[in-house]
């Protein structure tokens, strides 16, 4: 059983309510920022660029936590969590009045409400991230760091596919209207538990100066010095802007154009996370044999697939039901294995002791020109008809300027250094899945003294 107790893991059960968080938090953030929330959009009668831009605030206010370290010596990491995480929780209340208002129709004014509700869940968010990854890294011992995030990913992720399973019960046995209701409110429950584990943790020592300066003066060395550190950047920033945008616009065709139901597209999300571990489950046994370059391969190779296959669906429109299951498929493969191959390759071009400030750089700069690609992408796929509905000649250039990109990081691949054999983890957990652990590694700059270890 991976629950830390008394008797199956003493060194860990001290720490089991961050554990406990992390499967928590993940019953909101499901819902908040993925799939079901783009649904929503599209049932408020938003169009491509609204629901774009909803979908991309998340990675677009990830450099909020960069600027929120600046608090950090005046409240410390556990009132600086808690304040964000707190906060979030409450922007959540305008999807759920709306989710009952539009049980009675749906008007422009709630677009604009959602756009707004989701701005600022995600700046709060940015805010508490900011401090949470250094509190956690700084309170649970070296001894048991790693088996702690490894678990914390596990928590995480059964309650990421339970979410989406019960999203697609609720969409097949509820209406629309009162779907979305249960949905927001089982988010906002998840939120105020997550809270509640984290108020029980025990704060560490507040940090005295931050590595502001070192983070101006280091990061343009980073990102324009020769090196293997650079094109491995930018082939990053390119995955990212080529890949962020095919599951919210994905889901959005299917729901306003193809008229699939949301529980259809629901299911297919669950056999995207099906392709995540697939993927890693492939890799996991081979990568420290091969290196991370041929999988680099594989993975862009499948995001062309991807792409290949929904300009065969776009043509085609009877093969969609019988293709798409195994595009969603792809897709998760494809992006599971970019994390954790990512992970290991940069731990074998960077030195130990610089990783911090390039891998943070590599994340932030990732993360939001990935955030961008939506919004921008969302203003070309505007359609001229009733709202909501897209320009399905441009859907077919967003595919094939797709395969494009994806056959050029499969061409670049060649291009990066790479030693063979095993490398260390670049840190202990998966903190490379979410975009608020990667940029949440800069505040490690700041070097927060170790406190003693908490009571149970």
């Amino acid at each position: 059983m991976f629950l830390p107790t008394h008797k199956n893991d003493p060194e860990l059960y001290p720490y089991r309510r961050g554990l406990y968080f992390a499967f928590f938090n993940a019953l909101n953030w499901q819902v908040a920022t993925g799939t079901p929330t783009v649904l929503f959009m599209a049932y408020l009668g938003a169009d491509s660029f609204q629901t774009g831009l909803v979908y991309g605030w998340t990675l677009l206010l990830t450099p909020v936590q960069v600027l929120a370290t600046v608090l950090l010596p005046r409240l410390g990491f556990k009132r600086l969590t808690m304040a964000g995480w707190g906060a979030r929780s409450w922007f959540l209340l305008v999807p759920l009045v709306l989710a009952l208002l539009a049980r009675q129709g749906t008007a422009p004014w709630m677009i604009s409400a959602m756009v707004a509700a989701m701005f600022f869940y995600s700046l709060s968010r940015s805010v508490g991230a900011a401090a949470i990854t250094t509190w956690l890294q700084g309170l649970v011992p070296e001894p048991v760091r790693g088996r702690y995030w490894s678990t914390d990913q596990i928590m995480g992720g059964i309650a990421s596919v339970g979410t989406l399973v019960l999203c697609a019960i609720c969409f097949t046995w509820l209406p629309q209207a009162w779907a979305f209701f249960v949905l927001y409110a089982f988010s906002i429950a998840g939120a105020w538990q997550a809270l509640r584990c984290l108020r029980s943790l025990p704060d560490i020592e507040r940090p005295t100066v931050m590595g502001l300066a070192k983070i101006c003066t280091d990061t343009p060395r980073h990102l324009f010095a020769p090196g293997a550190f650079r094109p491995y950047l930018w082939l990053a920033v390119l995955f990212y802007v080529v890949t962020t945008p095919l599951v919210p616009f994905g889901a959005y065709y299917l729901k306003t154009v193809a008229g699939f139901s949301p529980a259809s597209i629901m299911g297919y999300t669950v056999v995207q996370y099906a392709g995540v571990i697939g993927g890693n489950w492939f890799m996991r046994s081979r990568i420290d044999r091969t290196g991370a370059k041929p999988f680099f391969r594989i993975m862009f190779g499948l995001f062309a697939v991807v792409a290949a296959g929904w300009l065969v669906c776009l043509r085609w429109l009877p093969v969609m039901p019988w293709v798409m299951p195994g595009l969603y498929f792809f897709l998760g493969a494809g992006t599971g294995m970019f994390t954790a191959a990512n992970a290991s390759y940069l731990a074998k071009i960077l030195p130990v002791a610089e990783r911090a400030l390039p891998v943070a750089v590599h994340g932030a700069l990732g993360y939001f020109t990935g955030g961008l690609a939506p919004v921008a992408w969302g203003l070309l796929l505007k359609g001229g008809g009733p709202v909501p509905s897209l320009n399905l000649g441009a859907f077919q250039w967003f595919f094939g300027v797709t395969l494009a990109g994806a056959v050029a990081l499969v061409l670049l691949v060649s291009q990066l250094e790479e030693k063979d054999g095993h490398v260390d983890p670049l840190l202990e957990g998966g903190w490379l899945f979410r975009p608020f652990r990667v940029v949440g590694t800069l505040i490690n700059l700041a070097r927060p003294p170790r406190s003693a270890e908490p009571k149970d």
